[in-house]
């Protein structure tokens, strides 16, 4: 199958989490994504640093789809400056989870990380994307890019069947549908 003919393509990526202590008495801890490794092996919260209470993990590694009707969005996130990918965390399900939160995907979609921010359960943020996979997006990215040409909707010419007073044309009528309720004359009494 050729490069343009193949519709998705992934690749295992690394997630990386710090976790430094909570400045609340709420928040026992901060957790941020703040790399990716690109092509890594699985990982199950490997310890990589630590250092005055801070711990870096490498916490999980997910796949990276990348389709190609979504190029658009990979071409806005690649426009970022730097160039990133978002990290989507959730809190842990499991109440014996070790950890508060768990990575739940990596995408290279800016419009679909807004759609996961619209939810407000997920966090989601960007990290800086390794230049390798910089470059391997935007290559699939550009081989598959199509420019949707841009419609501008035109507006219907309401004043031609205008049917001002006639009501809905499926109900009979005998006149106007609109009109003022006769006035009640008071009935006399005999």
């Amino acid at each position: 199958m050729s490069d343009r003919e193949q519709r998705m393509i992934s690749m295992p990526v690394g997630v990386v989490l710090r976790r430094m202590p909570g400045v609340t008495r709420w928040a026992r801890w901060n957790w941020k994504p703040v790399a990716v490794l690109p092509g890594a092996p699985p990982a199950d919260w490997r310890v990589l640093r630590e250092e005055d209470g801070t711990t870096e993990f490498h916490a999980a590694t997910l796949p990276l789809e990348l389709h190609r009707k979504e190029t658009e969005a990979y071409l806005t996130t690649l426009s970022a400056e730097p160039p990133c990918v978002y990290v989507i965390l959730r809190p842990a399900e499991d109440a014996d989870h070790p950890h508060e939160v768990e990575p739940y995907a990596v995408t290279a979609s800016a419009f679909e990380a807004q759609d996961y921010l619209d939810s407000g359960e997920e966090i989601v943020e960007p990290v800086t994307a390794p230049p390798g996979l910089v470059a391997w997006i935007r290559e699939f990215a550009e081989t598959h890019h199509v420019d949707e040409e841009f419609k501008k909707r035109k507006r219907r010419d309401w004043s031609e069947k205008s049917e001002d007073g006639r009501g809905d044309a499926r109900v009979r009528q005998a006149a106007d549908v609109y009109r003022a309720p006769a006035a009640m004359k008071p009935k006399s009494v005999h």
